[in-house]
């Protein structure tokens, strides 16, 4: 491999600019006139070493019969990087009508050889180049992917957060195993040598690390960072974690039985720059499937050290799995902090969005944490090309996607103005996100502050009523708890001796009885009709009343809100169903609370009145609290936004500054390093 690389290089040093290298007393092309064979004038004891040095690679390593140029192999690969559907076969079909020659299936395979030694090559050259530059360090490339989260420079103002990434997996890059078709296991000895994938022993060291899993965790705690991961977990009311049961386990068995590898789990920094990924292999257990996220966990933190965050979907489950593992404690001496992106936040309780959305949190500037749904849209067209490959090919379709889509993200990064002193001129970078960005929190922050003007004027209120209305709205879903265990058995005793008098499953009813006699130290049993009796059925019946008032207070809190979002003109496409579908089934909830609300509420004495969904939308019910008012709400939903704007700006400005400073650095290292080298070998100048 060696020599075919010494070959490429000399290639690339005599070529044209066409593909073709330029030979001396030869003609620039081998070929014959109907450029189909190749005739070799000399031949090493590697004959693709030769075909190489025409422009040429052969489909197999010692008696090559078909042989494809390099210009081909390059063309293909920017192709593919571009458009992941354009496959092997694809490419052959057009070689063939393009050559006045037949398509054979056969053709596909060579392709697919001297293709993977093209790229082998290719890697082989970056490897040198990586140890000239002195870019070989340990994580070397996850100190360098984004300049503008990682380029730390002297004296630069500290922010909130020394580092924001996001992680996600996801399931369309799956591979199907090849048993399910009665065949044997492909076996592939092939390993794709990369630095984006995180080695599976290290994954699997987590596997029983995790002891104990939740199965209903509270993920409305206010522990938005690890400090309080031994938080008591609150009431069931408030638990989201039913939302992400994407599959139940009967569905999980069989979809992971036919499945070698289930997908993928990515981690990527705030500007979408693709950090890492792991496989994710057939394993159903919940806690066997956290050790991918742990396992991304345990490298940031080795690597990026203390003041980070990160953006997981059921970041406010998962952050009690992190603190049941031996990560915990380093997570907490580093203050790292966890949160739930905008996108897949509003699928959380009200009580949860509070403590874990990004606008709530002090430090995330404008990020809505979702960085990695943009990757997983842009790489989920590589299902097509995946799902039937071999493990390696598979794994090198995937390092090459990402390889790509990073360097598109650089290109697409900056596009600002800098002003180059010595030559007095203007640099303007290709791309527009740090410019979108930038353009955008000026104008929120312009827009905002109007706005904010003119309804704090109208209502009467200052900056500091703002956080006071979160405050209040925390007390309030503390405040909606089940009912006092001894009202719950109270209620429960004056069913019991209804049920026992009506003759209604006797057994269970007479043990009932019994047992809530016992809890409730009753001496004699309370007869129908009797002071205590008529006490207690009231008290039974205001229990009920409170139970399905406070039951529909907390749906109408979490979710009734939920409906301004869908008026707002960032509000997504996708975001809007998202928060329309949750609404459907929520809504029914709703009126079926109400109906029970009703129901209590006539059994009082005195009669309460009903309520009706018109009172629910006008959020009348909840008496006349300042921060349950939709125009307090809108106000303060606003307020937290102005205050990203001016985080946003105020980070933009440091990340502009450490852009522009490794793009100088890097050319004035680069630019060293090669007189270094010309001095070693003055015949390379």
């Amino acid at each position: 491999m060696d020599l075919l690389v010494e070959a490429y290089l000399d290639y690339r040093y005599r070529d044209l600019g066409d593909g073709m290298p330029h030979i001396d007393g030869m003609p620039p092309s081998p070929s014959d006139h109907d450029g189909q064979r190749v005739f070799l004038s000399e031949i090493e004891l590697y004959p693709n070493e030769t075909l190489i040095y025409h422009g040429y690679l052969g489909c197999t390593p010692l008696y090559p019969t078909v042989t494809i140029s390099l210009w081909t192999l390059a063309a293909y690969c920017q192709t593919h990087r571009v458009c992941p559907t354009f496959s092997f076969q694809a490419q052959c079909k057009t070689l063939c009508f393009l050559h006045d020659l037949p398509y054979q299936p056969y053709l596909t395979t060579q392709l697919s050889a001297a293709f993977d030694v093209y790229l082998q090559i290719l890697w082989r050259i970056d490897q040198h180049l990586c140890t000239a530059l002195k870019c070989d360090t340990p994580n070397w490339r996850l100190l360098n992917t984004c300049p503008t989260c990682f380029y730390k420079l002297k004296d630069e103002p500290n922010l909130d957060f020394e580092w924001l990434t996001l992680m996600d997996g996801n399931n369309s890059l799956k591979r199907w195993d090849s048993t399910i078709y009665g065949t044997n296991v492909r076996l592939d000895s092939h390993k794709v040598q990369s630095d984006f994938w995180i080695d599976l022993n290290t994954v699997d060291k987590f596997s029983g690390e995790v002891r104990a899993h939740v199965t209903n965790p509270d993920l409305g705690g206010d522990n938005t960072s690890i400090d309080n991961m031994a938080v008591e977990t609150n009431s069931a009311p408030f638990s989201c974690a039913d939302q992400w049961k994407n599959a139940g386990p009967e569905m999980q068995k069989k979809m992971c039985s036919v499945f070698d590898e289930s997908g993928i789990f990515i981690a990527a920094c705030c500007h979408r720059f693709f950090i890492g990924h792991q496989l994710k292999l057939k394993l159903l257990l919940i806690s066997i499937r956290a050790k991918y996220p742990l396992a991304i966990i345990d490298k940031l933190l080795a690597v990026y050290g203390k003041g980070g965050t990160c953006a997981y979907d059921i970041g406010c489950a998962f952050v009690k799995t992190l603190g049941n593992n031996s990560l915990g404690t380093r997570a907490h001496q580093l203050g790292f902090h966890l949160m739930v992106g905008a996108f897949h936040g509003h699928a959380h309780n009200q009580k949860c969005q509070l403590n874990w959305h990004p606008m709530y949190i002090p430090g995330t500037e404008h990020s809505e944490g979702e960085g990695c749904e943009h990757i997983f849209s842009a790489s989920n067209v590589l299902t097509r090309g995946t799902w039937h490959a071999s493990t390696f090919h598979r794994h090198q379709v995937i390092d090459q996607h990402f390889m790509f889509w990073n360097d598109d993200k650089y290109a697409a990064l900056s596009k600002i103005f800098f002003m180059c002193l010595n030559h007095n001129a203007n640099i303007r970078l290709s791309g527009n996100f740090l410019w979108n960005h930038y353009r955008e929190a000026l104008k929120s922050t312009q827009t905002l502050t109007v706005e904010l003007s003119v309804i704090k004027a109208e209502l009467g209120i200052v900056d500091d009523n703002f956080s006071w209305y979160i405050l209040q709205e925390h007390a309030y879903l503390d405040s909606l708890k089940q009912p006092p265990a001894r009202d719950q058995i109270s209620i429960r005793y004056v069913e019991a001796l209804d049920e026992l008098a009506e003759r209604k499953s006797l057994q269970h009813a007479e043990m009932l009885v019994v047992h809530d006699e016992i809890q409730l130290a009753v001496e004699a049993r309370w007869e129908i009709g009797g002071d205590e009796y008529n006490q207690f059925k009231m008290e039974a019946r205001l229990g009920k009343y409170r139970t399905v008032l406070n039951d529909l207070e907390r749906l109408v809190v979490m979710r009734l809100f939920e409906p301004s979002k869908l008026s707002l003109s960032g509000t997504g496409y996708k975001l809007r169903q998202q928060i329309t579908k949750a609404l459907q089934w929520h809504s029914e909830a709703i009126q079926n609370a109400i109906n029970c609300y009703n129901i209590q509420a006539v059994a009082l004495n005195p009669l309460h009145l009903k309520i009706s969904w018109k009172d629910i939308t006008d959020y009348s019910f909840l008496g006349n609290e300042d921060w349950a008012k939709p125009a307090h709400r809108e106000a303060t939903t606003k307020y937290f936004k102005l205050c990203q704007a001016h985080e946003e700006l105020m980070q933009l400005n440091v990340k502009i500054c450490r852009l522009r400073t490794a793009i100088h650095d890097e050319q004035v290292q680069t630019t060293a390093m090669i007189e270094d080298l010309h001095l070693l070998d003055p015949e390379t100048r």
